[in-house]
């Protein structure tokens, strides 16, 4: 049962890393290269989709590493179980206010400092990568 349980974090983290990453360093790039009206209403629409996926994913992955690292005990498992409890900190406190903002954004209602409230949020982003790639590869390392 340990063992499943190992897998499916492993493989639920991974492809959640695999997702923010390419939305961080793929997506979010390609998206800032498109006329603005087009950018902002394309990253309104990643916005609600993701925003409406992504907190099943990082509160399941959370639970998941939590329920591993109380049946092995181990401490590798333990601090990538905090490092996930950080990164839905960080999400509840730092990304969601704006991506709620944003997702209902249209070209006529979009605020003036709309391209720096989706510059704050990048730059948030990258941090909450960082933390849940650490988390990741400490899971992996756990595993060996």
């Amino acid at each position: 049962m340990l063992d499943a349980l190992q897998v499916v974090t492993t493989v639920l983290v991974g492809l959640m890393v695999g997702v923010e990453f390419a939305v961080a360093f793929v997506m979010n790039p390609v998206l800032g290269s498109l006329p603005e009206d087009a950018e902002q209403q394309a990253r309104s629409k990643g916005g609600r989709m993701l925003g409406a996926l992504m907190p099943f994913w990082y509160v399941g992955s959370l639970v998941l590493a939590a329920a591993w690292a109380v049946a092995a005990g181990n401490a590798l498992v333990v601090t990538s179980a905090g490092l996930l409890v950080l990164s839905v900190v960080m999400s509840l406190l730092l990304l969601v206010p704006i991506n709620n903002r944003g997702k209902r954004w249209t070209p006529e209602t979009r605020p003036a400092d709309w391209k720096e409230q989706l510059s704050r949020w990048d730059r948030y982003h990258c941090v909450r990568v960082a933390v849940i790639v650490a988390a990741f590869a400490l899971l992996v390392t756990a595993l060996v």
